[in-house]
């Protein structure tokens, strides 16, 4: 993972990515969706969880974004304390 990544509203400390993301999704559609991710937008989830991410974001909390890309569904989970961002497919959860 390239070490200049912009911030958005927070940094996303260590950057994290499973083997199965890195092989199945490409380097410049993680750094496309990791954008949008620092940036607040969460992508593919419902309401409540983008709800849940705002209060987490204002008051200390998990962070997760969901996307999809060549038909894999995949996840970006800032940890409460911003320590770590990790990539992952959603079955790698």
């Amino acid at each position: 993972m390239p070490k200049s990544i912009s911030y958005g509203h927070f940094a996303p400390g260590r950057l994290l990515m499973t083997a199965g993301v890195a092989a199945a999704i490409s380097e410049s559609q993680i750094l496309n969706v990791l954008r949008r991710h620092l940036s607040c937008d969460w992508g593919d989830v419902s309401k409540g969880d983008k709800a849940l991410n705002d209060q987490a974001l204002k008051h200390g909390g998990r962070l997760v974004s969901a996307y999809r890309s060549n038909g894999r569904k995949f996840l970006i989970i800032t940890e409460e304390d911003r320590s770590a961002t990790t990539i992952m497919l959603a079955e790698d959860y």
